[in-house]
Order: C-alpha cells, then sequence, then structure tokens
C-alpha cells in the first residue's frame, strides 16, 4: 500500500478536479445533467481510481486503477474541448485545464512503468 498523502500525482489530480468543479459553473443549466455531469464524474474519477489503487495490496492492481484513470483523463479531456467547441466554456480555462491533465497523464505513465519494474 502507497500512503495517499505522499502522492503528488493523487495532490495534482485533488486540483484539477477542483479546477473543473470551478469551471463547471459556467456551464448552463440545461447542461446540469448533461455535460456537467459527465465532465464531474470524469474528473472525480481521477484521484478516485488513484486512491483506490493506492490501497489495494499489490502493484499489479496500482497499475490496473492507475489505467482507469489515465482512461478517465482522457475522458475528460474529451469533454472539456466538446464545451469549449460547443462554445459553453472558455478557451483560456479549458486550456488551462488540459496542461494540468497532460501533466497528471505523464507522470500517470511514469507511475505506472515504475511500479511495473517493482513487480
Amino acid at each position: 500500500m502507497h500512503k495517499l498523502e505522499d502522492l503528488i500525482i493523487w495532490k495534482k489530480a485533488i486540483e484539477l478536479t477542483k479546477q473543473v468543479y470551478l469551471i463547471c459553473l459556467e456551464l448552463p443549466q440545461d447542461e446540469k445533467f448533461g455535460l456537467t455531469s459527465q465532465i464531474k464524474r470524469a474528473a472525480i474519477s481521477i484521484p478516485s481510481n488513484i486512491a483506490e489503487g493506492a490501497g489495494r495490496n499489490s502493484n499489479k492492481e496500482f497499475i490496473h486503477f492507475l489505467s482507469i484513470a489515465n482512461g478517465s483523463s482522457y475522458e475528460l479531456m474529451t469533454q472539456l474541448i466538446l464545451g469549449m467547441e460547443l462554445q459553453l466554456l472558455k478557451k483560456d480555462k479549458v486550456e488551462y485545464i488540459i496542461l494540468l491533465l497532460n501533466e497528471i497523464q505523464k507522470m500517470n505513465y511514469v507511475f505506472q512503468q515504475k511500479l511495473k519494474s517493482n513487480i
């Protein structure tokens, strides 16, 4: 098991999720059960899966949950780009979040490789 509070990737994913929740306040009310819900669900999935993996008993299990978190990050990126292209979200705010996403995706890949080398 890994100490969650020591994982920089988890801390960055928490920050990402906070930024996503703030940007969702800009979405129209009629998107509450559509795009807003999907974006929030994908965002919260990232730190949640990192946390679940950290609490597992093996690196193999942790890698599995990091992989799920990575998939959620690409899902979130797609939804944010769609929101921007539909002019529901401001480009500068989406670009900032995508920069965070890219950083987390890179960290995730490196972390998975490190865990695989320890199996």
